[in-house]
């Protein structure tokens, strides 16, 4: 088998991911850490409420998985988060736990009563932030970012300075606000931040690669997903020289949500090559759990963790589907921790019949073949679906008797 990075035992994509005058192009940093948001940003999914005990279970889940980072929450939401955070701190996972603050001492005090690793700290640097929900000054915001900074860096704290909107942000602004921050309170790293999703990853690979030639601290990358490029802007980042990725499982988030880490993470493996320790195929069952918890329900054709990417009903290459499935697919089901599912239509054919005969045993002629598919046909389209299997199964017993 190929030992090439395109084409590995459980994936085959496009060389031309790795062609020298693509990869030339790039700035990638050598090593990736993940740092997830779902018990954070993925709570603020309008609906969306996580318990204790489900908030402990999932931050469990995600260190397992292989998660770097988890943001485990904002201490000032209610008790109940607080004693969360407390919960999943006492637990001794791998990962580093962090929570969410904003530039006020008084959210910096409370991650210290939390005893988390460090914070993301979360100041306005959008125009239409600062335009028409803050009341501070550029100057006000500035001295206050640098105050907190060194308040929280006193206090022993990683701080990863979370500058939102920064994809809406001035540009002028935007270098004297990182300047100063940079030169006066030194945070230990700074987030890329397209709030409102509202960038092309042209777009975010200019402003990355920007804001490398004026800080000296690592950039991180969190996106959002309006306009459906939230995988697609947080991959330029990293292209352009961002060594933390931001992401929630299954995408959950405001509006139409964050970054879904499960496609991060298997872009990064397969598509760029970073050997990442990650168990990806526990992701299919993370995505269960956390959809069951929030009560959202991902799409059925999502990327991944959806019902549909492994679910054939197509008759057409069900031969090559059981000798070479990577003939139909990018990468095989077991990676991401799911299986083939042959299912019965108006699309099948013989072969796909005949599989499912031969499971059980069962021989039949081609007429018999024939007429069977013709019958599963015939009743897909009046179900105006596929059929469920006790419904193809009776189809079956009518032709053949």
């Amino acid at each position: 088998m190929s030992k090439e990075p395109w084409h590995q035992d459980s994936w085959w994509i496009s060389e031309y991911n790795y062609a020298d005058e693509v990869r030339q192009q790039y700035s990638l940093p050598a090593k990736i850490q993940l740092h997830d948001a779902t018990l954070r940003d993925g709570e603020q999914t309008p609906g969306v409420v996580l318990r204790l005990e489900e908030k402990v279970e999932i931050a469990r889940m995600l260190s397992d998985l292989g998660v770097d980072r988890i943001e485990a929450g904002m201490p000032a939401v209610s008790q109940e988060d607080t004693q969360a955070i407390k919960e999943i701190v006492k637990a001794g996972l791998k990962s580093k736990i962090m929570v969410f603050s904003r530039a006020m001492a008084e959210d910096v005090d409370r991650a210290v009563d939390c005893g988390v690793w460090g914070i993301v700290l979360e100041a306005p640097s959008g125009y239409p932030k600062l335009q028409h929900q803050f009341n501070w000054t550029e100057q006000e915001l500035i001295e206050r970012c640098v105050r907190t900074i060194k308040y929280a860096k006193d206090k022993g704290l990683y701080v990863n300075f979370f500058p939102f909107d920064t994809t809406r942000a001035k540009l002028s602004f935007l270098e004297r606000l990182l300047g100063e921050v940079c030169e006066k309170a030194q945070p230990d790293s700074i987030t890329v931040v397209d709030t409102t999703g509202s960038s092309t990853p042209a777009a975010m690979r200019y402003l990355v690669s920007r804001l490398k030639k004026m800080v000296n601290v690592p950039l991180e990358v969190h996106t959002h997903n309006d306009f459906g490029l939230g995988t697609s802007t947080t991959l330029a980042a990293v292209e352009a020289g961002a060594e933390v990725v931001h992401g929630c499982i299954n995408g959950l988030g405001e509006r139409t949500g964050n970054t879904a880490l499960e496609e991060i993470v298997l872009c990064l493996q397969t598509l760029y090559g970073y050997q990442l320790d990650f168990k990806f195929e526990k992701l299919y069952q993370v995505s269960q759990k956390v959809q069951q918890m929030a009560g959202i329900p991902v799409a059925a054709n999502k990327p991944v963790v959806g019902r549909l990417p492994f679910t054939r009903e197509i008759g057409l290459g069900m031969d090559v589907l059981k000798k070479a499935p990577m003939a139909i697919f990018p990468y095989l089901p077991e990676l991401v921790g799911q299986q083939i599912n042959i299912v019965m239509g108006k699309k099948s054919g013989k072969a796909s019949v005949k599989m499912k005969l031969e499971e059980k045993q069962i021989a039949a002629t081609e007429e018999q073949l024939e007429a069977v598919v013709a019958a599963v046909k015939q009743a897909a389209i009046q179900k105006k679906s596929i059929l469920a299997p006790d419904e193809f199964w009776s189809v079956v017993t009518k032709v053949l008797g």
